[in-house]
């Protein structure tokens, strides 16, 4: 099992361990004073790191977030990490990502289509960490056209959907072909499958080539 990053701990909650990081509750999660409960079914980034995926993560990064939704996994990573950029498309969960980062200073919540990088290229500085959790077609291709913002170092924490790219396909086909996209512009480092938190989902971890 790797080792968590600085600021993620595991911790009883109802008789039960799970992940936690120290920050104001979002989702209606379990608290334990300062710390919150982070529910992997809930977040595949959680996922990857109860299924012990080595995500290099130490804590401190700066990170790019693609596909923030309503906030529920980003806040996480905002309560542990250095500054993070959320990126979400849907106007509707971007309220609730600016309500989970009213409280959280190190999270600046954007109202953009990562698909689209141009648009939000002028606000984000070189980044460590790019987290992709992004629920339409195209997703290895989302991730190559970010990897401009990603250091030389850096990592990209992916989770695929499988019918995100095709609701009938079988899942391993789907998970082939947008990895050997993702190998056009990164190094495949890991990948795992994400059962029991998230059917047909495939965690990966990648380097910039």
């Amino acid at each position: 099992m790797s080792e968590l990053p600085d600021g993620v701990e595991r911790r009883q909650f109802d008789g039960e361990s799970r992940l936690a990081t120290q920050g104001e509750p979002v989702y209606g999660e379990p608290t334990d004073g300062e710390w919150r409960a982070w529910d992997a079914r809930r977040s595949k980034l959680g996922a990857m790191l109860e299924t012990g995926m080595d995500t290099g993560l130490a804590g401190g990064e700066t990170v790019l977030y693609l596909g923030a939704a309503a906030g529920t996994t980003v806040s996480h990573v905002a309560d542990f990490a250095g500054p993070t950029y959320a990126v979400e498309f849907a106007p509707r969960p971007t309220r609730d990502l600016l309500d989970a980062a009213e409280p959280r200073d190190r999270l600046f919540p954007l109202l953009k289509d990562a698909r689209k990088p141009e648009t939000y290229a002028h606000v984000v500085e070189p980044v460590d960490v790019i987290v992709q959790d992004v629920a339409t077609r195209g997703q290895a291709a989302v991730a190559n056209a970010n990897a401009q913002f990603l250091d030389g170092e850096g990592r990209l924490l992916a989770a695929i959907k499988a019918r995100s790219e095709d609701v009938v396909a079988d899942p391993s086909e789907v998970f082939e072909r947008e990895l050997a996209t993702l190998r056009e512009a990164y190094e495949v480092l890991e990948t795992r499958r994400l059962e029991p938190f998230h059917d047909s989902h495939l965690g990966v971890v990648a380097r910039p080539k």
